[in-house]
């Protein structure tokens, strides 16, 4: 039986091809908004973090009413380290909006998203954004989905699929990119209750809901979302969980949900076809099945991706800590992570033995440093060292490691020094064409090499360099690679910095702080032009006597110091160096803060 008055999409994209964008032209179109309110742009991009680095970090469900029929709305992550989320969402949908674009095209994100939604089946709606871009090509970005498509082994029903041109930023969607009296999106919304089938269940039968999604509320713990397959779910009904490990035990629904407009409606029951959140199963997990005791259902597993990066979180043992942060205890670290796990099921949290620290595993750099900028807003002060990739050991018995696709696009005078970077990276070049006067090469490369890899780029690119990169697999381990060639400069004494000496240093290297900041021995200052570390004295004052004119200061001219991001910073480290990380500040320094203690270290 169809569920008519329903409809359950996915919007999926590369990162910054304006999925969430679109998402609040729907809004508006459907009356979600009056058309003089005032919303901030991206409301579904509600997360601090999330509108400060501009992109999505969680999937987000959303329900618009276009006429009589309930669209049910899934916003997913166009970042490959939150990809995990999007292969999960999908399982809740019954078509998709494959946002593309006019300009740049296929990127690597959409291969991934694409492919996945092809595998399950889901109706594809083609939407050809930015078309009032400037150098916008939309016929050109249409054949290379159409080819990607082939390259995928799309079936010749998904094959036919319907297109919509659309600027979400100017607020139209039309069937053809040069038809000037379309100024809404109604096209695109008629496209969708057109094209994508209604949910085809069984609203009498047994029930059944797989959790595709986990939230977690302070207030009653898991919350599992998930769509109803077949048969009607009530509010106090007693049902039983089976789990991906085959546990099975009954529970009670305390609270049921649907999605309404940008929040939850509390509901008594909901039928099959709709996606629902449900209250009171504990320890609710990616792929639980919440069925009826009499006749038990079960569906495919749904495996949640394996990290390919881990970290480790310690307490804090600078000279300096405390006086930024209110956080600083090891207990708390560890309890304020433990907490995480519960929340967090993408991310793999274990307290090591001997309390060296607790590891945490991700996806990527940017999937942990998420975390890490979530909890120094929360007051937290901690250092954490390099990430390390995850290894593992095939049926042979052969070490492997991830593998990464890295897409760059690139200025074609500078297409040879990209090339070389990967080269010295461990990266191997897999494909390469060109773009008006840009260069888009694609690379296959290690997950090690991709570490300070944005920043070389951007170095001898000039800042023009566009770079992209996902998991693809585990391959073959690809040897020892080249770490970073410069050493660094050291401070060795607890004071703040003055200008006379940085202006000394700065002819030696590059510079991480400026004068008048608090310092201490063993804490990373700056970078030395040369190999091999650096002791320095940042506090080194001018010696003043009758000789010398009290004007002669003046004529220091500093260079403006490099400041890091989180990202770059755990990126920039060697294994004997450390990210101290305070609400206020982003410090590097070794892991020894001792001279002496690092020159017995290397002895050895």
């Amino acid at each position: 039986m169809k569920q008519e008055k329903l409809r359950n999409i996915a919007i999926i994209a590369h990162v910054d091809h304006g999925k969430t964008t679109l998402v609040d032209r729907l809004l508006y179109a459907t009356g979600v908004f009056r058309e003089n309110q005032q919303v901030s742009e991206r409301v579904l991009d509600s997360n601090d973090q999330e509108r400060e680095r501009g992109i999505t970090i969680l999937a987000k469900n959303i329900a618009i009413n276009y006429g009589d029929t309930k669209i049910n709305v899934i916003d997913t992550p166009g970042h490959a380290d939150f990809g995990g989320e999007v292969e999960r969402v999908l399982k809740m949908a019954d078509g998709a909006l494959l946002i593309v674009d006019a300009f740049e095209g296929p990127m690597p994100q959409t291969r991934f998203v694409l492919r996945h939604a092809l595998e399950l089946g889901l109706k594809l709606i083609v939407v050809i954004n930015k078309i009032d871009r400037p150098g916008a090509r939309p016929h050109e970005v249409l054949d290379a989905v159409f080819e990607l498509m082939l390259e995928l082994n799309a079936s010749d029903e998904q094959l036919d699929f319907p297109v919509v041109y659309s600027s979400a930023v100017s607020g139209y969607a039309r069937y053809e990119p040069d038809d000037t009296d379309a100024n809404d999106m109604i096209p695109l919304l008629d496209t969708i209750l057109e094209h994508v089938p209604a949910p085809d269940v069984d609203p009498g039968g047994p029930l059944a809901v797989q959790v595709c999604t986990v939230d977690h509320s302070e207030y009653v713990g898991r919350i599992g979302i998930g769509r109803i397959y077949s048969g009607t779910i009530k509010r106090a009904e007693g049902v039983l969980v089976i789990k991906n490990t085959g546990t099975r035990y009954n529970a009670q629904v305390k609270q049921l949900f649907t999605f309404e407009a940008l929040g939850r409606t509390e509901t008594e029951q909901a039928s099959a076809g709709d996606i629902v959140a449900v209250v009171g199963i504990d320890d609710a997990d990616i792929g639980d099945m919440i069925t009826s005791r009499d006749q038990p259902q079960e569906l495919d597993p749904i495996t949640v991706e394996e990290p390919t990066m881990a970290v480790v979180f310690q307490a804090s043992t600078s000279p300096l800590v405390g006086r930024e942060g209110s956080i600083v205890g090891s207990r708390q670290l560890g309890e304020r992570l433990a907490r995480e796990a519960e929340s967090n099921i993408s991310m793999r949290i274990t307290a090591l033995e001997g309390g060296a620290g607790t590891e945490v595993a991700g996806r990527g750099v940017l999937h942990l440093s998420v975390l890490m900028e979530t909890m120094r807003r929360e007051g937290f002060e901690f250092q954490v060292g390099r990430p390390r990739v995850l290894f593992r050991t095939d049926a042979q018995g052969k070490k492997t490691e991830p593998i990464e696709e890295a897409t760059v696009d690139v200025p074609s005078e500078y297409a040879g020094k990209v090339i070389e970077v990967f080269g010295s990276a461990g990266g191997e070049m897999i494909d390469m064409s060109q773009r008006e006067e840009h260069t888009h090469l694609v690379f296959r490369i290690p997950t090690r090499g991709t570490m300070g890899l944005r920043t070389r780029i951007l170095n001898v690119t000039r800042g023009e360099g566009i770079l992209f990169h996902r998991f693809s697999e585990y391959g073959v381990y690809r040897g020892t690679l080249q770490s970073r060639k410069s050493g660094s400069m050291i401070a060795m004494a607890n004071e703040k910095s003055v200008a006379y000496a940085l202006d000394t240093l700065q002819t030696r290297g590059t510079l991480f702080v400026g004068p008048g900041e608090d310092c201490y021995e063993g804490m990373i200052v700056g970078e030395n032009a040369k190999e091999g570390d650096m002791v320095v004295n940042v506090a080194k004052a001018k010696q003043l006597t009758n000789m010398r004119s009290s004007s002669a200061d003046k004529g220091i001219q500093l260079t403006p110091p490099v400041v890091y991001t989180l990202e770059e910073a755990l990126e920039y480290i060697e294994d004997d160096e450390l990210v101290e990380i305070t609400p206020q500040s982003i410090r590097l320094r070794k892991r020894s803060l001792s001279a002496i203690d690092r020159r017995k270290e290397n002895k050895k």
